[in-house]
Formats: C-alpha cells, sequence, structure tokens
C-alpha cells in the first residue's frame, strides 16, 4: 500500500461486487484505516501499524 495523508482506499478481491459485506483498508503514514465499503462516509476503525501486521498475521 502506498502512504499518504489522505486515504487511498482498496478493497479486496475476494469481496462481492453486488453490494455484499466487505471493508475497505487504506495505509496512511502511521496507520491503517478500515471501514465499511456500503457507507464509506461512516466511521473508520485506525490501527497502529504494528497492530493490524499482528492483526493480519493471526488470521492467515
Amino acid at each position: 500500500m502506498e502512504t499518504t495523508d489522505r486515504p487511498v482506499w482498496r478493497k479486496s478481491s475476494y469481496s462481492d461486487n453486488n453490494g455484499g459485506a466487505c471493508v475497505e483498508v487504506a495505509e496512511l503514514d502511521t496507520s491503517i484505516v478500515v471501514r465499511d465499503s456500503k457507507n464509506p462516509s461512516g466511521s473508520t476503525l485506525r490501527f497502529k501499524k504494528g497492530a493490524w501486521a499482528g492483526f493480519v498475521r493471526s488470521i492467515r
């Protein structure tokens, strides 16, 4: 992911493009942000990069 101070959102290639449940992820300079793809103007979750990396490792 490219780092920036403005989110560049990515959706998983495994997501349902027909309106199914999915999250989008963006990398900022110091954190990872996650949002609901069905509600892009809604709330986001923010994770420190190390915490996000640990989370991803644990679900793989």
